[in-house]
Protein backbone atom coordinates (compact mmCIF):
# COMPACT_ATOMS: atom_id res chain seq x y z
CA UNK A 1 0.00 0.00 0.00
CA UNK A 2 1.17 3.89 -0.36
CA UNK A 3 1.35 5.60 2.52
CA UNK A 4 1.00 9.12 2.89
CA UNK A 5 0.66 11.41 5.96
CA UNK A 6 -3.07 12.74 6.72
CA UNK A 7 -1.27 15.74 7.55
CA UNK A 8 0.26 16.45 3.96
CA UNK A 9 -3.83 15.46 2.76
CA UNK A 10 -4.82 18.51 5.36
CA UNK A 11 -2.55 20.93 3.68
CA UNK A 12 -2.90 19.99 -0.22
CA UNK A 13 -6.40 20.09 0.42
CA UNK A 14 -6.60 23.60 1.41
CA UNK A 15 -5.15 24.49 -1.55
CA UNK A 16 -8.24 22.99 -3.14
CA UNK A 17 -10.39 25.22 -0.88
CA UNK A 18 -8.13 29.15 -1.90
CA UNK A 19 -11.27 30.02 -4.22
CA UNK A 20 -13.85 30.06 -1.53
CA UNK A 21 -12.85 33.40 -0.35
CA UNK A 22 -14.46 32.77 3.54
CA UNK A 23 -12.20 30.10 4.24
CA UNK A 24 -9.22 31.55 6.33
CA UNK A 25 -6.39 29.73 7.81
CA UNK A 26 -4.78 30.15 10.92
CA UNK A 27 -1.50 28.38 12.43
CA UNK A 28 0.50 28.98 15.82
CA UNK A 29 4.09 29.20 14.22
CA UNK A 30 3.81 25.38 13.32
CA UNK A 31 3.41 25.80 9.24
CA UNK A 32 5.90 23.97 7.72
CA UNK A 33 4.83 21.15 10.44
CA UNK A 34 1.30 21.19 10.14
CA UNK A 35 1.29 22.14 6.62
CA UNK A 36 -0.74 24.82 6.39
CA UNK A 37 2.14 26.48 4.79
CA UNK A 38 1.35 25.16 1.65
CA UNK A 39 -1.97 27.54 1.77
CA UNK A 40 -0.14 30.45 2.86
CA UNK A 41 1.97 30.07 -0.65
CA UNK A 42 -0.82 30.35 -2.23
CA UNK A 43 -3.07 32.83 -0.40
CA UNK A 44 -0.73 34.58 1.71
CA UNK A 45 -3.85 37.30 2.58
CA UNK A 46 -5.82 34.61 3.74
CA UNK A 47 -3.20 32.86 6.34
CA UNK A 48 -2.54 34.69 9.34
CA UNK A 49 0.44 33.38 11.66
CA UNK A 50 -0.36 34.04 15.79
CA UNK A 51 2.61 32.70 16.59
CA UNK A 52 2.83 30.32 19.93
CA UNK A 53 -0.24 31.80 21.08
CA UNK A 54 -2.95 29.04 20.91
CA UNK A 55 -5.75 30.66 23.19
CA UNK A 56 -5.23 33.69 21.78
CA UNK A 57 -5.62 31.46 18.00
CA UNK A 58 -8.57 29.98 19.22
CA UNK A 59 -10.40 33.41 20.00
CA UNK A 60 -9.31 34.99 17.22
CA UNK A 61 -10.42 32.14 14.60
CA UNK A 62 -13.88 32.80 16.42
CA UNK A 63 -14.16 36.64 16.07
CA UNK A 64 -13.36 35.75 12.22
CA UNK A 65 -16.15 33.01 12.25
CA UNK A 66 -18.90 35.68 13.47
CA UNK A 67 -17.35 37.65 10.66
CA UNK A 68 -19.01 35.23 8.38
CA UNK A 69 -15.10 33.75 7.44
CA UNK A 70 -14.81 29.96 8.05
CA UNK A 71 -11.27 29.82 10.03
CA UNK A 72 -8.89 26.74 9.90
CA UNK A 73 -7.06 26.72 13.03
CA UNK A 74 -4.31 24.61 13.03
CA UNK A 75 -1.21 23.16 15.23
CA UNK A 76 0.01 20.27 17.26
CA UNK A 77 -2.69 18.36 18.73
CA UNK A 78 -1.31 18.89 22.19
CA UNK A 79 -1.63 22.44 21.92
CA UNK A 80 -4.89 22.77 19.99
CA UNK A 81 -6.64 20.47 22.57
CA UNK A 82 -4.34 21.65 25.64
CA UNK A 83 -3.21 24.81 25.74
CA UNK A 84 -6.52 25.85 23.43
CA UNK A 85 -8.70 24.25 25.75
CA UNK A 86 -10.43 27.05 27.43
CA UNK A 87 -11.26 29.21 24.67
CA UNK A 88 -12.38 25.95 22.16
CA UNK A 89 -14.70 25.88 25.21
CA UNK A 90 -16.16 29.16 26.09
CA UNK A 91 -15.65 31.15 22.75
CA UNK A 92 -16.20 28.40 20.44
CA UNK A 93 -17.92 25.23 21.70
CA UNK A 94 -20.56 27.40 23.89
CA UNK A 95 -21.68 29.99 21.67
CA UNK A 96 -21.61 26.93 18.70
CA UNK A 97 -19.02 28.78 16.63
CA UNK A 98 -17.99 27.68 12.82
CA UNK A 99 -14.89 27.23 14.24
CA UNK A 100 -12.67 23.95 12.25
CA UNK A 101 -9.93 22.80 14.55
CA UNK A 102 -7.71 21.01 12.65
CA UNK A 103 -5.21 19.33 14.95
CA UNK A 104 -1.81 17.40 13.38
CA UNK A 105 0.72 15.05 15.63
CA UNK A 106 -1.75 13.41 16.73
CA UNK A 107 -0.53 9.96 19.48
CA UNK A 108 2.56 8.02 19.89
CA UNK A 109 3.66 8.10 16.79
CA UNK A 110 4.88 11.67 17.06
CA UNK A 111 7.71 9.96 18.09
CA UNK A 112 10.96 11.45 18.93
CA UNK A 113 9.01 14.57 19.73
CA UNK A 114 8.68 12.81 23.20
CA UNK A 115 5.80 12.39 25.77
CA UNK A 116 5.24 16.06 26.23
CA UNK A 117 4.54 16.08 22.62
CA UNK A 118 2.30 13.04 21.97
CA UNK A 119 -1.17 14.09 22.11
CA UNK A 120 -3.35 10.99 23.73
CA UNK A 121 -5.62 12.67 25.32
CA UNK A 122 -7.48 15.22 22.96
CA UNK A 123 -10.39 12.94 22.17
CA UNK A 124 -11.28 12.51 25.28
CA UNK A 125 -11.14 16.41 26.14
CA UNK A 126 -12.72 17.23 22.61
CA UNK A 127 -15.74 14.79 22.41
CA UNK A 128 -16.28 15.76 26.17
CA UNK A 129 -17.32 19.20 25.03
CA UNK A 130 -21.24 20.01 24.21
CA UNK A 131 -21.69 20.62 20.29
CA UNK A 132 -18.39 19.21 18.75
CA UNK A 133 -17.77 17.00 16.16
CA UNK A 134 -15.09 14.93 16.07
CA UNK A 135 -13.27 13.14 13.10
CA UNK A 136 -10.34 11.13 13.05
CA UNK A 137 -9.41 9.68 9.23
CA UNK A 138 -7.85 6.45 8.35
CA UNK A 139 -5.65 7.46 5.47
CA UNK A 140 -5.23 11.02 3.34
CA UNK A 141 -8.19 9.70 1.12
CA UNK A 142 -10.62 9.99 3.96
CA UNK A 143 -8.38 12.83 5.23
CA UNK A 144 -9.16 15.25 1.70
CA UNK A 145 -13.19 14.43 2.08
CA UNK A 146 -12.98 15.28 5.57
CA UNK A 147 -11.32 18.88 5.31
CA UNK A 148 -14.05 19.36 2.30
CA UNK A 149 -16.85 18.42 4.62
CA UNK A 150 -15.86 20.62 6.91
CA UNK A 151 -15.55 23.91 4.71
CA UNK A 152 -19.30 22.50 4.29
CA UNK A 153 -20.52 22.17 8.04
CA UNK A 154 -21.88 24.92 10.18
CA UNK A 155 -20.08 24.56 13.52
CA UNK A 156 -17.67 23.20 15.88
CA UNK A 157 -15.01 20.71 14.19
CA UNK A 158 -11.95 19.09 15.66
CA UNK A 159 -10.30 17.26 13.05
CA UNK A 160 -7.30 14.96 13.77
CA UNK A 161 -4.08 14.00 11.87
CA UNK A 162 -1.24 12.10 11.78
CA UNK A 163 2.43 13.15 11.50
CA UNK A 164 3.74 9.59 10.15
CA UNK A 165 3.22 8.35 6.47
CA UNK A 166 0.16 5.52 7.12
CA UNK A 167 -1.22 3.23 4.70
CA UNK A 168 -4.26 4.42 1.85
CA UNK A 169 -6.62 1.92 2.12
CA UNK A 170 -8.97 4.06 0.15
CA UNK A 171 -9.45 4.24 -3.31
CA UNK A 172 -10.92 7.66 -5.27
CA UNK A 173 -14.55 5.58 -5.31
CA UNK A 174 -14.36 6.24 -1.59
CA UNK A 175 -17.39 8.66 -0.19
CA UNK A 176 -17.23 9.98 3.40
CA UNK A 177 -20.00 11.06 4.90
CA UNK A 178 -19.96 12.93 8.25
CA UNK A 179 -21.57 10.67 11.21
CA UNK A 180 -20.96 7.18 9.49
CA UNK A 181 -18.93 4.51 9.94
CA UNK A 182 -17.56 2.28 7.17
CA UNK A 183 -17.80 -1.11 7.03
CA UNK A 184 -14.15 -2.15 6.00
CA UNK A 185 -14.16 -5.60 5.88
CA UNK A 186 -17.54 -7.86 6.85
CA UNK A 187 -17.11 -10.92 9.15
CA UNK A 188 -19.21 -12.80 11.78
CA UNK A 189 -16.84 -14.00 14.42
CA UNK A 190 -15.75 -10.91 16.05
CA UNK A 191 -15.88 -6.70 15.37
CA UNK A 192 -12.82 -4.89 15.32
CA UNK A 193 -13.92 -1.29 15.20
CA UNK A 194 -11.01 1.00 14.64
CA UNK A 195 -9.63 4.61 14.37
CA UNK A 196 -7.23 6.54 12.66
CA UNK A 197 -3.83 4.75 11.92
CA UNK A 198 -5.62 1.63 13.61
CA UNK A 199 -7.99 0.86 10.67
CA UNK A 200 -5.09 -0.10 8.61
CA UNK A 201 -3.60 -2.34 11.24
CA UNK A 202 -7.40 -3.88 12.03
CA UNK A 203 -6.84 -5.21 8.10
CA UNK A 204 -3.91 -6.64 8.53
CA UNK A 205 -4.75 -8.32 11.59
CA UNK A 206 -8.22 -9.78 9.78
CA UNK A 207 -5.86 -11.28 7.25
CA UNK A 208 -3.86 -13.15 9.76
CA UNK A 209 -7.34 -13.64 11.69
CA UNK A 210 -8.96 -15.16 8.76
CA UNK A 211 -5.87 -17.54 7.94
CA UNK A 212 -7.05 -19.19 11.56
CA UNK A 213 -10.39 -19.51 10.57
CA UNK A 214 -11.61 -16.71 12.40
CA UNK A 215 -13.64 -14.19 10.70
CA UNK A 216 -13.28 -10.56 11.65
CA UNK A 217 -15.28 -7.55 10.71
CA UNK A 218 -13.69 -4.54 10.32
CA UNK A 219 -15.26 -0.89 11.08
CA UNK A 220 -14.30 2.18 10.28
CA UNK A 221 -14.71 4.92 13.08
CA UNK A 222 -13.74 8.15 11.49
CA UNK A 223 -16.31 10.33 13.13
CA UNK A 224 -15.92 9.88 16.54
CA UNK A 225 -18.28 12.10 17.84
CA UNK A 226 -21.25 11.49 16.58
CA UNK A 227 -20.78 8.13 16.82
CA UNK A 228 -22.52 5.81 14.44
CA UNK A 229 -25.02 4.06 16.50
CA UNK A 230 -26.32 1.87 14.71
CA UNK A 231 -23.79 0.54 13.04
CA UNK A 232 -22.13 -0.14 15.92
CA UNK A 233 -25.22 -1.85 17.51
CA UNK A 234 -25.65 -3.99 14.12
CA UNK A 235 -21.84 -5.47 14.18
CA UNK A 236 -22.29 -5.92 17.91
CA UNK A 237 -25.70 -7.71 17.42
CA UNK A 238 -24.36 -10.00 14.52
CA UNK A 239 -20.45 -10.86 15.92
CA UNK A 240 -21.33 -11.06 19.90
CA UNK A 241 -17.41 -9.72 20.59
CA UNK A 242 -16.00 -6.09 19.71
CA UNK A 243 -12.41 -5.02 20.03
CA UNK A 244 -11.78 -1.31 19.79
CA UNK A 245 -8.46 -0.11 18.64
CA UNK A 246 -7.16 3.82 18.54
CA UNK A 247 -3.92 5.38 18.89
CA UNK A 248 -5.22 7.44 22.08
CA UNK A 249 -5.89 6.72 25.87
CA UNK A 250 -8.58 3.80 25.88
CA UNK A 251 -9.94 6.62 28.52
CA UNK A 252 -12.09 8.83 27.03
CA UNK A 253 -11.67 7.74 23.06
CA UNK A 254 -13.34 5.38 20.75
CA UNK A 255 -13.22 2.44 23.58
CA UNK A 256 -14.99 4.40 25.35
CA UNK A 257 -17.36 5.50 23.08
CA UNK A 258 -18.02 1.84 21.72
CA UNK A 259 -18.67 0.88 25.73
CA UNK A 260 -20.83 3.52 26.78
CA UNK A 261 -23.18 2.73 23.78
CA UNK A 262 -23.49 -1.19 23.86
CA UNK A 263 -23.38 -1.13 27.96
CA UNK A 264 -27.23 0.88 27.82
CA UNK A 265 -28.03 -0.64 24.29
CA UNK A 266 -26.62 -4.27 23.69
CA UNK A 267 -24.14 -5.87 26.41
CA UNK A 268 -21.16 -7.79 24.94
CA UNK A 269 -18.18 -8.65 26.12
CA UNK A 270 -15.66 -5.59 24.84
CA UNK A 271 -11.85 -4.83 24.44
CA UNK A 272 -10.12 -1.90 23.92
CA UNK A 273 -6.61 -1.63 22.52
CA UNK A 274 -5.46 1.41 23.02
CA UNK A 275 -2.47 3.58 25.28
CA UNK A 276 -3.50 2.11 29.11
CA UNK A 277 -3.53 4.81 31.21
CA UNK A 278 0.13 6.07 31.04
CA UNK A 279 2.07 9.15 29.27
CA UNK A 280 4.04 8.53 25.63
CA UNK A 281 7.85 8.52 25.07
CA UNK A 282 10.38 9.02 22.86
CA UNK A 283 11.37 6.45 20.12
CA UNK A 284 10.30 5.73 16.47
CA UNK A 285 6.88 5.85 15.61
CA UNK A 286 7.28 1.75 15.58
CA UNK A 287 9.08 1.03 18.42
CA UNK A 288 5.99 3.43 20.41
CA UNK A 289 3.64 1.14 18.56
CA UNK A 290 4.54 -2.14 19.63
CA UNK A 291 5.49 -1.24 23.21
CA UNK A 292 1.83 0.18 23.93
CA UNK A 293 0.54 -2.44 22.34
CA UNK A 294 -0.71 -1.10 19.09
CA UNK A 295 0.44 -3.23 16.06
CA UNK A 296 -1.97 -5.80 14.29
CA UNK A 297 -0.65 -8.49 16.21
CA UNK A 298 -2.17 -6.68 19.21
CA UNK A 299 -6.05 -6.96 17.39
CA UNK A 300 -4.71 -10.48 16.74
CA UNK A 301 -4.33 -11.84 19.96
CA UNK A 302 -7.07 -9.48 21.66
CA UNK A 303 -9.69 -10.92 19.07
CA UNK A 304 -8.35 -14.64 20.44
Amino acid sequence: MESIATREAYGKTLVELVENKDIVVLDADLAGATKTAMFKKACPERFFDMGIAEGDMMGTAAGLAVSGKIPFASTFAIFAAGRGFEQIRNSICYPNINVKIAATHAGVTVGEDGGSHQAIEDISLMRSLPNMVVLNPADAVEARQMVLAAAEYVGPMYLRFGRAATPVIHDDSYKFELGKGEVVKEGKDVSIIATGIMVAKALEAAETLKAEGIDAEVINISTIKPLDNELVLASAKKTGKVVTAEEHSIIGGLGSAVCELLSEEHPVKVTRIGVKDVFGQSGTPAALLEHYGLTAADIVKACK
